[in-house]
């Protein structure tokens, strides 16, 4: 999926909090896609940023 992507996301944490939500189990491959969706919503939120002629990413570019 996203390989070549930086991992931004800490496993552990994912874990930890996905087993205050329930009774849940996190696959394998959920935290490599978690990742992929950080980093397309990361590009996203700088295209907005550089659109607006800013240089600081802020909540409302999400």
């Amino acid at each position: 999926m996203g390989k070549d992507i930086q991992m931004l996301v800490v496993k552990s944490k994912v874990r930890e909090y996905v087993k205050t939500l329930g009774e849940f189990n996190v696959a394998g491959d959920f935290v490599e896609a978690l990742n992929y969706k950080v980093a397309k919503l990361l590009k996203a939120a700088a295209g907005r940023t550089k659109a607006n002629s800013r240089k600081t990413v802020s909540a409302k570019d999400i």
